[in-house]
């Protein structure tokens, strides 16, 4: 019985390790892209690049806090991912203020930047989802961290959308609606993160 509680103990302090190593790499890519996308955002004009750069700069953030409680008890690993939550909750609402500045004056991004910008950020927030597949049904900190990734790659995809959309009609209309798209995806993200982190904290009230 010993030696089952012991290999135990040794199982839980390796995955903690691979936990770590994982939330490390992906907040070093997400960081990386987070700067080459708000430069592709200013040089092309684009809303939805935008998007994508205050994303990544979110998600780094809750990679670095999630980096934090690798280990700690449920309770707080709940209270992080409901800080996670408010973070994708904001990042809504200052693309949403962005967009609505946009959509009474628009311009037509460079679709060329966008592009490559575009396929980079689907590259790196595909290699992301696939460091953190193993990490999917863990517990509310690495499923919030999942949910965050997959929105990535959403999001990815939508930008790429955008580009061809931008390129085939010449207008910044199709920018500007994946961006309001891209809002309603975070705001829906930031409602499952918050009510996640709330079942841990409360059971009783999400019960009742």
């Amino acid at each position: 019985m010993g030696d089952s509680c012991c290999e135990k103990q040794i199982d839980v302090s390796a995955l903690k390790d691979r936990q770590r190593r994982v939330l490390i790499q992906v907040l070093l890519i997400n960081a990386a892209t987070f700067v080459m996308m708000i430069c592709a955002a200013y040089f092309s004009g684009s809303s939805s690049l935008l998007s994508g750069a205050l994303d990544n700069f979110g998600d780094a953030l809750t990679y670095a806090l999630s980096l934090a409680v690798v280990g700690a008890s449920i309770a707080m690993k709940a209270r992080v991912a409901l800080f996670k939550g408010l973070l994708i909750f904001g990042a809504a609402a200052a693309v949403a203020v962005q967009v609505a500045w946009r959509v009474s004056n628009v311009e037509v991004p460079i679709f060329e930047t966008m592009g490559v910008a575009a396929l980079l950020n689907l590259g790196a927030n595909l290699l992301c989802l696939r460091l953190l597949y193993p990490y999917r049904n863990g517990d509310v900190n690495m499923t919030s961290v999942w949910e965050c990734s997959r929105n990535d790659v959403m999001e990815g995809l939508a930008v790429i959308a955008a580009t061809l959309a931008v390129w085939a009609f010449s207008s910044g209309w199709p920018d500007i609606l994946i961006a309001i798209a891209l809002v309603i995806l975070f705001l829906r993200s930031a409602s499952r993160v918050l009510r996640s982190a709330w079942r841990e904290l409360y059971p009783r009230s999400a019960a009742a």
